[in-house]
């Protein structure tokens, strides 16, 4: 997995994650790694009202991560030139922007 053993993913501050994706295509390697790591039962616990949503298509079309955070505001991924680490670091840093607690565990 790529993604950072020492962080642990929190999607306090997430509403919803939509990943698309064509599992034939060569470039999908990154998005379905993101999806793995927020789709873990581990992260999932740390927000139940969090939604997970997986589109599997075969038209051949390009990797997108689409979240949309509490506050209304969505960031748009598009995986084909991304590494799963550049993913988790766009992910993790809006999420520790949205969440305080997370802002306050840093600083000490």
């Amino acid at each position: 997995m790529a993604a950072p053993s020492k962080a642990t993913v929190v999607l306090k501050a997430v509403k919803k994650i939509a990943v698309q994706f064509c599992p034939f295509e060569s470039n999908v390697r990154s998005t379905r790694e993101f999806l793995a790591v927020v789709g873990s039962e581990k992260t999932r616990a740390t927000n139940m009202n969090c939604e997970v949503v997986t589109t599997v298509k075969h038209d051949k079309s390009e990797p997108v991560v689409d979240v949309t955070y509490v506050d209304g505001e969505q960031l748009v991924m598009k995986g084909a030139h991304l590494t799963c680490s550049e993913m988790m670091s766009a992910f993790q840093s809006r999420c520790t922007d949205k969440d305080p607690q997370i802002k306050d565990a840093a600083k000490k």
